[in-house]
């Protein structure tokens, strides 16, 4: 069912929409008592006055190095073992950044459905890349008409994609826009993808016979893990892990906090990091802090029972595009603290914790005017962004 427009329909329509819901609450592999019940950080409760942060920043002592800035609108890059990059370029493309060269295109990639946000989108090694040589690839796979978020998997040898496996493929949609794309690995080899809501089709986010919206679950083969919340439940896509999504772009498992964080473009405010949990519903669209683009109304709703708070709200909207917790040697003083990349406001948000909630909100890089797309913490500690202008730009401590 396509989206018509909820300022028109929603109050007539609610209570219909809302029965028909079914509300979960399973637990799965992550305690409860990690995620935010209380109203979530604001943007500007947390943000930092100009003095203060200019503070924070001095004391952060980095230089930004460009490593390249001829890349073709890239969407993500992985750190391979011998400290090359892997980068992935959204007009289909993947290659090998070594220092300063940048390789051919690596054979075999599947042709990819350029159009709008689609592409080719993340990449991530599978944990045991030395031994097995996995590579995982998400991008928007069909036509005009009928595309869908698709990840596959191959081994990387000599230059090539060889042994391919299709491991996931969403439900089909015919818009070019908001199909999230973001992969993560948890402790048991299974794969976390986040999945859009393609625009037109918000409420196929609470349906639960739809991937449109969601953020599911899969092993590393695509099979299904029986654990996931849905597997029992009747007409429920059984790889479903949560709903609720609008267009989840930054995904990330934290290893020391045992937490994982997804951050979330909401429509004009609403942007979100949340705390994603087997089994909840984050709201979309029947709860928001944003509006429409034309400024209407989307729901009469902020709050509503079994679904949940964001962990973080943005209001007005930063965009963000990719999510990284940090861990390193080089910036000790960020250590467990939040980075997102943002497209609108053109800056990588530092988000300081304090155990496991937010104190601060930091803007970096706002001096260099780019849309930055994605953040990755190299194994040295150093910080890694792509922009999509076409760089590679690496943070190191001065």
């Amino acid at each position: 069912m396509k989206f018509k427009s909820y300022c028109q329909q929603y109050k007539s329509s609610a209570a219909l929409f809302l029965s028909s819901i079914t509300f979960a609450t399973v637990s799965l592999m992550f305690p409860a008592q990690t995620m935010a019940t209380e109203s979530p950080a604001s943007f500007s409760s947390q943000l930092l006055t100009a003095e203060q942060a200019e503070l924070q920043v001095q004391a952060l002592a980095f230089s930004v190095e460009q490593i390249t800035d001829q890349l073709d609108r890239p969407w993500s890059l992985a750190e391979l073992p011998n400290g090359q990059l892997l980068v992935s370029e959204r007009s289909g493309q993947l290659r090998i950044v070594d220092g300063d060269k940048i390789s051919a295109p690596i054979a075999n990639i599947p042709p990819v459905y350029f159009a709008g946000q689609g592409g080719l989108l993340d990449v991530k090694l599978h944990p045991q890349f030395l031994r097995n040589r996995w590579v995982y690839l998400s991008f928007a796979h069909g036509t005009k008409n009928d595309n869908a978020l698709r990840v596959i998997r191959g081994q990387l040898r000599d230059n090539q994609l060889v042994n391919q496996q299709v491991i996931f493929t969403a439900s089909s949609k015919d818009t070019p826009v908001h199909y999230a794309g973001r992969i993560a690995f948890l402790p048991d080899n299974t794969l976390l993808v986040t999945v859009g809501e393609g625009f037109d089709y918000r409420e196929a986010a609470q349906k639960k016979d739809s991937l449109l919206g969601k953020i599911v679950r899969v092993r590393d083969d695509g099979s299904i893990p029986e654990n996931n919340p849905f597997v029992a439940e009747a007409n429920s896509n059984k790889a479903i892990f949560s709903l609720g999504h609008r267009n989840p772009q930054g995904l990330v498992y934290d290893q020391q906090r045992n937490i994982i964080y997804s951050n979330e473009h909401g429509p004009a405010g609403g942007d979100e990091i949340n705390i994603i949990q087997a089994g909840n519903n984050y709201g979309w669209p029947v709860i928001t802090y944003g509006r429409d683009y034309s400024g209407a109304i989307i729901s009469p709703y902020k709050e509503y029972p079994g679904m949940q708070q964001p962990f973080i709200d943005w209001t007005p909207s930063i965009a963000p595009s990719s999510l990284a917790v940090y861990y390193g040697k080089m910036f000790p003083q960020m250590n467990g603290d939040l980075l997102t990349t943002t497209l609108k406001s053109h800056e990588l948000r530092w988000v300081k914790m304090d155990g496991n909630q937010p104190v601060q909100q930091i803007s970096l890089l706002a001096e260099l005017d780019e849309r930055l797309r994605h953040v990755e913490i190299a194994s040295d500690g150093a910080i890694l962004l792509l922009t999509d202008s076409g760089k590679l730009l690496k943070l190191t401590a001065k």
